[in-house]
């Protein structure tokens, strides 16, 4: 475990001093202010992982049960708090707590904020932040996934990491399909890169955009994230290209995996995919006769905002172009329940997924049809998979407790911040928008504001809501019930 930990940290540190460089040789970076923080957090990282490495035993290709769920638990706790390093002592700094919240925000792809001002932070450290949400996108040990055999602790690791449903597996190796997974990662960040570059934009907007897209997180360099190109020349085919991006950042790898080794006919059985487009069509559709028909918006108008809102949204990227809050109330049910859904599993984004409202509304009418029929025998199947009776208990279990946490952690966020007058939509919209790893949210978190207003317990509360959403629960739950441990 801890020689797994060590080369992962040493891997982060040499992200980190590839930000140096950048620091180093940026021309707009007056003395290389990003250089000297990334420089230090580079050598912690390092000498960490070295520890880890030189005291850890051989690197074996099995991994326990037991090891898998402390490295992914500690994994992603221990990367977000080395990756927080350059915020704490970089200029302007920011406090220990919001320092954790942003790089717990990058490294889950939720793309929530503290930074009010990002124009006072040196370029190499914003572009970190950009790094560090691709780091996250497909999950920071899916790398070691690839060189270890599917079975055990990795199969483990790879479905905590990727929202992965390890049984859509039975025709390939789980390391074999981590690693095509992580091709057609770095092939749609490098064409999404491509035609930013293409569009007009520097290249440091286009590799920072073009990592956060497809990561589906959000972090832009820009202050009004993606609304800052709506006027250039290219401004919409800008917001057209990275709008498909998030798709396709949001979409199922299965789909880009069976379509690489020809395996046309399997498309017909993911059907989580057709759902989700329907799910984003409908969206636009909906928000587009909303904006048209009470928020006083032209037709062409409407549809360009609910297009990119839309898709940004139900991929829990967070990008923003318009401020939907001061649209028509209806609108925001509609992306409130995107925002609870989110994509699709084995893809970037957060939210409950796809594949369990599919499997949620098939067993409510399911029960239905039981009340009145009791005796009739009924099968159930996502995405070509048979669904037995302990998978639908356990959708249905975990769709549960992200609810009641969800309301609990509402209450804790409350009274913590009850001196501060927090308001109901402020409270809500900031717990489902963290735990849901989406980003903006409404009143005092919405898409025009950021969440430095929060006290440091807030803020660490929410990071530890950020981990939790992007590790499907378990994976940290577990580390609150000794029972379990006692077990092994």
């Amino acid at each position: 475990m801890a020689r797994v930990l060590g080369v992962l940290f040493t891997l982060e540190s040499v992200a980190m001093l590839v930000c140096g460089l950048f620091a180093y040789l940026d021309p707009h970076d007056a003395g290389s202010r990003g250089l000297m923080p990334l420089l230090v957090a580079a050598g912690v990282s390092c000498l960490l992982g070295l520890i880890l490495i030189l005291s850890g035993g051989k690197l074996s290709n099995r991994i326990p049960r037991r090891e898998g769920i402390l490295i992914v638990g500690l994994g992603w706790v221990f990367s977000a708090v080395l990756g927080s390093i350059p915020f704490v002592i970089g200029e302007p700094n920011l406090s220990p707590a919001a320092a954790l919240f942003e790089s717990v925000s990058g490294f889950t792809t939720t793309g929530a904020t503290v930074i009010s001002d990002l124009t006072e932070w040196p370029r190499a450290i914003l572009l970190w932040r950009s790094v560090m949400q691709w780091l996250g996108g497909l999950g920071i040990l899916v790398l070691f996934v690839a060189l270890l055999s599917g079975s055990g602790g990795a199969k483990f690791l790879f479905r905590n990491e990727s929202s992965f449903q390890s049984e859509q597996a039975s025709t390939a190796r789980i390391h074999d399909t981590a690693l095509n997974f992580l091709i057609v990662y770095v092939a749609l960040t490098a064409v999404c890169l491509l035609g930013l570059k293409g569009l007009g934009l520097g290249w440091f907007d286009a590799v920072a955009h073009s990592f956060t897209t497809v990561a589906t997180g959000g972090f832009s360099p820009h202050n009004e994230s993606i609304a800052y190109f709506s006027n250039f020349a290219n401004g919409l085919l800008i917001e057209i290209w990275i709008a498909i991006f998030m798709f396709l950042g949001s979409t199922s790898f299965l789909v880009y995996v069976v379509i690489k080794s020809g395996r046309w006919k399997e498309l017909r059985r993911l059907e989580e995919v057709r759902w989700y487009f329907l799910l984003v069509v409908m969206g636009i559709l909906a928000a587009w006769a909303v904006g048209t028909m009470g928020g006083g918006m032209g037709a062409l108008e409407a549809l360009r905002g609910a297009v990119f809102t839309i898709v940004s949204i139900a991929s829990t990227t967070g990008y923003v172009t318009a401020n939907y809050e001061q649209w028509p109330v209806a609108t925001y049910f509609i992306i409130l329940a995107l925002m609870l859904v989110g994509g699709c599993a084995g893809s970037t984004s957060g939210g409950l997924k796809v594949s369990r409202l599919i499997l949620l509304i098939r067993a409510a009418w399911q029960e239905v049809v039981k009340a009145f029929r009791p005796n009739q025998i009924m099968a159930m199947r996502v995405n070509g998979n048979q669904i037995d009776d302990v998978a639908r208990a356990q959708t249905v279990l975990f769709i549960a407790i992200f609810a009641l946490m969800s309301l609990g952690s509402m209450v804790v966020v409350a009274v913590i911040e009850t001196s501060q007058g927090i308001d109901f939509a402020t409270t809500v919209s900031a717990v489902l928008a963290t735990f849901g790893n989406i980003g903006p949210g409404y009143g005092d978190v919405g898409p025009t504001d950021n969440y430095g207003q929060f006290q440091p317990s807030t803020q660490l509360f929410l990071s530890l809501l950020m981990i939790m959403g992007r590790l499907e629960l378990y994976a940290i739950l577990v580390f609150f019930v000794p029972a379990v441990w006692k077990k092994y």
